[in-house]
Formats: structure tokens, C-alpha cells, sequence
């Protein structure tokens, strides 16, 4: 069945805050697979007029983080699917434009979803571009950017917008703010707020301020800063106990935390998507967080052919949780999720393998097999095993269930702040075809640990071919488990080939209790650096 949006009273250039979301409830309840089609032009969503959710979302705002006065993990959505079932939004071209602070999307409990042919912009975001404009001795002069605004309240500035109104100077001394460096466009890493240790701040003219300093020798013409909320309380597109969802031409042009985000859910792919700043804006970075960010997921994650340009963070994270036990009672355990950012879920179900896992070596010992699953509370869910001889208070397990397979391919990624790749699945991984122009971090990482973000697990299938690494501050590829001690390999079965290696003096490969690493055929102008520990690899049949 086709359907028009228009005919069901969303209509281009309009608030459709409320029409929209009541098209979506009646097709809620129609059977068989459907599609919503609508007309090129735009669609407005208002902060204050769409739908409120509480929502738990993987590595986002941690409950001691939320400010005072606000409820935890309340959400709003501009665009709410629930319990649908064989839908596809054909966007046509369309563009949603939001306004004021929301997670643009979220799937929620959802099977074949398709999501194609639209952009989400944002409009003035509270992520604000100052660019130095001139460097004096004790004064320094920024061009703060033409979308934002920003208002003069009791001789104090403020950047202000649809739901937030901010000092200029607020969070000063977060090292959570993104610089791209005079004359290298493509790079951007983390800095110090531009105005720490700023004496005072005075508006020269419109969009145009002068900040006074003692010393002014870390500033240059042409260096850019953006100023944003690190909190990651909104977030671009939510994927949660779904199965099957794709997205198909989507372009993100900012959100506020990660732009793609799925825990707990199954056979996911992005194509064709691009998340990267709009044409005619002067803002060169659009997300707070990761592009694309997979938790405790299964079945294939497919993310190829896409764009990937200024992320906050990483370009794709693929993870899972590494939950601590806590008791263990009968055939019963208790284990809970130990970083703040990755609570409130339960993704560990019935019929599920898991492994227990030494915490200093990461390394299995034994296996059980989920009888019942129950979050008792936010951060603990309670376990009954076919087997609990094995398990120890204070080690950890791992989903051996929840481990996708990965595929991403023909992917192009630029002004990274942090990793291209960080890749933790023990599925089957093929990172094949992509062109990582410029990542601030190591291009791709494969971590896994018990102790920091208890982010798991080990991986034994991954394929790296064909790539192309451009500047890298880092490893091109480095792999390094965050085990104490070394008994035995964690990690196995890499096959690094055929890549094109373009990082100048940077980049190379690290490699940490790691066996059956193979390197072949990778080409380079200059000599590669190669940093070996206690690990098993050869390099063009020679073993090193």
C-alpha cells in the first residue's frame, strides 16, 4: 500500500509536529508492508510540540550528569516509531527542519523499517563556529558564525536559541571542544575552550568579538573552535529492540550526540547516506559524538557507500558489554552494567551463550547458556544459567549471541576527531574499500576491556583490504586490548592487505596479544612502523 503524507494532512513548508506523528499512529495498525511518500520541500518539527520519551541510550548523558531540575533520559522526538512493522518513509528529497534540542528519530520495538530520500537539518543549533580573525599581543578578535545568535544580558554575551540561552564562556575549561587549525581544513581535534583565561569579552560589530587575554601565542589566524554541549542528551537516529532497519539517502546535516545509534537490535544497514555539513553553511563540524555507534547488536550491520565528514567522536563504534558479576546464588547470577553512559536495557535473552571473562587477561574460561533474563533495576539484571560452576564474583561476561557481523565498505571519512573505526565484534569483519582521508586518532582501533568503558569483545575474523589511509595522528590500524596481564592471545585471525598507506611520518601498526596477524601487500612512500607485543604476525610471509 502507498500513501501520501500529504493526504493524511502533513504538508510541506507546515509545522507537522503533531500531523505527522499522527499519520505514523494510524499506520500503526494497517497490515502488510506499506509506504509513506512525500512531496519535495520542508517539514518543520518544534521542540515543545513533539512527542516526550524516557530512553536509554548506549554511551550517551550518564545519570550524575543530567543538570538539576531535568528528568533522566527524557527525550524529545521529532519523529516516533513504535511497534511498526514493514514501513518505508520515502522522504522524496524532503527536509526536516528542527527546531530546538531533540533526538531527530527513534525506532523503538520495530521490524522492517526503511528509512530513504530525506535530510534532517538543524536549525541554529547550539554548536557555535569561532574562527580568529586577528591575533594581537593581549587581545584576540573571532568571527562568531552568521547562524548563530547571540544576545548582550547584564554585560555578559550569551548564545542563544529556540530552548537554550549559554555564556559565552560557559564550560571554559572542558577540554571537549573541537579546533581545526589554521589552513588544515580536514582536521580537528580536541582543545581547550578558546576562552579560558579570558580577562573579558566585547562585541566589536555584529558577529564579531574581541577577547582580552594575558597571552595570546596559542592562537592563529584562521583557527576555528567549536563550542557545543558534550552531554549527548539528544541524538540524531535511535534504533532500539528492532529488527531489520535501514537507511537509504539519509543526510544528517547536525544532531547533538551520535548521529546513528542501536542497541540491542538486529540486521541493520546504512547506504548512501551522508552525514557531513550542508552546502552554503560555514560550519565545517555537524555531530557532538560518533556517526554511527552499535551496542550489543546482531545478525549484519552493513554501513557502505557513505559520507562521513566533522564527527566529535568516532566514525562507527561496533561494541558490546562486558557486564560484571556482582552475586551469584544457585544456578542464579547478578551482573551489572559498570560505566555510566550504558544503562537501563536489557539486551542479554533467553537462549543466549555467554562467557565468563577474566578481567585482567580477558581471556574466556568457561561458557553458560541463558534459562531467564530480568532488569531488576537500571543497572543490574538478573541471570539464570544452565551452568554456573565456572563464574566468579568480580569477572565479567560477554554476549557471545550479540556479536554482529560487520561489513563497512566504500566509506568516506573525514575531519574525524577521535578513531575512524573502533571495532570490537567477534563476528565476521570486513573493513574493506574505504578511503579514511583525515582521523585525528588512530584510522582504525580494535580495543576491548574490563575496566574503562567495559566495551567488549575479542575479535577472530577481521579483514582490512583495499583502503586508503590519509593523515592519521596514530596507528593506521592498532590493535590493543586493555588486558594487565598476557595469557594467551585475545585477539585473532587479522588479514591486513593491499592498502594504500598515505600518512607521512604518522600511522603504521600496533599490534598487542594478538595471533595470527598477517600483512600483505600494503604500499607505502615511506618506511611503516610496526610496534610488536606478544603477538603472532608475519608481514609478506616473513614472521616478525
Amino acid at each position: 500500500m502507498n500513501y501520501k503524507a500529504k493526504d493524511m494532512g502533513v504538508i510541506a513548508g507546515e509545522d507537522v509536529s503533531f500531523t505527522l506523528q499522527k499519520a505514523l499512529s494510524e499506520l500503526e495498525n494497517t497490515e502488510g508492508e506499506k509506504t509513506l511518500f512525500f512531496e519535495k520541500g520542508e517539514y518543520h518539527l518544534y521542540y515543545n510540540k513533539v512527542c516526550s520519551k524516557n530512553l536509554f541510550i548506549t554511551n550517551t548523558v550518564g545519570d550524575k550528569q543530567w543538570k538539576r531540575g531535568t528528568v533522566p533520559h527524557k527525550n524529545n522526538i521529532g519523529i516516533w516509531l513504535e511497534n511498526q512493522k514493514d514501513l518505508t518513509i520515502d522522504g522524496n528529497g524532503c527536509e526536516f527542519v528542527v527546531h530546538g534540542k531533540m533526538t531527530n528519530i527513534a525506532v523503538v520495538n520495530c521490524k522492517n523499517i526503511k528509512l530513504k530520500n530525506f535530510s534532517i537539518r538543524v536549525e541554529n543549533p547550539d554548536m557555535h563556529e569561532l574562527k580568529v580573525v586577528e591575533v594581537g599581543k593581549s587581545h584576540v578578535d573571532f568571527e562568531v558564525d552568521k547562524e548563530s545568535r547571540y544576545h548582550k544580558f547584564h554585560c555578559r554575551y550569551y548564545f542563544v536559541g529556540e530552548d537554550y540561552r549559554h555564556r559565552f564562556t560557559k564550560s571554559r575549561f572542558a577540554w571537549w571542544i573541537g579546533k581545526i587549525p589554521a589552513g588544515e581544513d580536514n582536521t580537528i581535534m580536541r582543545k581547550a575552550h578558546p576562552f579560558r583565561d579570558v580577562i573579558y569579552i566585547k562585541e566589536l560589530e555584529p558577529h564579531k568579538i574581541r577577547a582580552k587575554f594575558l597571552k595570546t601565542f596559542r592562537f592563529k589566524v584562521g583557527d576555528r573552535y567549536y563550542i557545543y554541549d558534550e552531554l549527548r542528551r539528544y541524538n540524531g537516529i535511535f534504533v532500539d529492540r528492532s529488527e531489520s532497519v535501514a537507511l537509504e539517502g539519509v543526510n544528517q546535516h547536525f544532531n547533538y550526540g551520535l548521529a546513528f545509534v542501536a542497541q540491542n537490535s538486529s540486521d541493520l544497514s546504512l547506504k548512501g547516506c551522508k552525514f557531513k555539513p550542508r552546502e552554503g553553511s560555514s560550519k565545517l563540524m555537524i555531530s557532538a559524538a560518533d556517526f554511527v555507534h552499535i551496542c550489543m547488536c546482531r545478525g549484519n550491520v552493513t554501513v557502505t557507500d557513505n559520507e562521513f565528514i566533522g564527527a566529535g567522536d568516532d566514525t562507527l563504534n561496533v561494541h558490546g558489554v562486558h557486564f560484571k558479576i556482582n552475586k551469584i546464588k544457585e544456578n542464579n547470577i547478578e551482573v551489572r552494567f559498570c560505566h555510566h553512559q550504558t544503562h537501563g536495557f536489557n539486551p542479554l535473552r533467553v537462549g543466549d551463550e555467554i562467557a565468563l571473562i577474566d578481567t585482567l587477561s580477558l581471556l574466556e574460561h568457561g561458557r553458560a547458556k541463558i534459562l531467564a533474563s530480568e532488569l531488576i533495576n537500571e543497572t543490574t539484571v538478573r541471570l539464570q544459567l544452565d551452568d554456573v560452576s565456572q563464574a566468579v564474583v568480580g569477572d565479567v561476561i560477554e554476549d557471545k549471541s550479540a556479536v554482529p557481523d560487520v561489513e563497512f565498505s566504500r566509506n568516506f571519512m573525514s575531519r574525524i576527531i577521535t578513531r575512524g573505526v573502533l571495532m570490537t565484534s567477534g563476528g565476521k569483519v570486513r573493513i574493506n574499500d574505504n578511503n579514511f582521508d583525515n582521523t585525528t586518532m588512530h584510522s582504525i582501533l580494535i580495543s576491548d576491556d574490563a575496566k574503562n568503558w567495559y566495551e567488549s569483545g575479542n575479535v577472530n575474523d577481521v579483514e582490512i583490504a583495499r583502503n586508503r589511509f590519509g593523515r592519521v595522528v596514530g596507528y593506521n590500524v592498532q590493535v590493543m586490548p586493555e588486558n594487565t596481564v598476557h595469557n594467551g592471545a585475545v585477539h585473532k585471525n587479522i588479514y591486513i592487505h593491499d592498502n594504500i598507506i598515505e600518512s607521512g611520518d604518522e600511522g603504521g601498526f600496533y599490534f598487542k596479544s594478538a595471533d595470527g596477524v598477517r600483512l600483505e601487500n600494503n604500499k607505502s612512500g615511506k618506511p611503516v612502523r610496526m610496534e610488536i607485543y606478544n603477538s603472532d604476525v608475519t608481514v609478506d610471509g616473513v614472521k616478525k
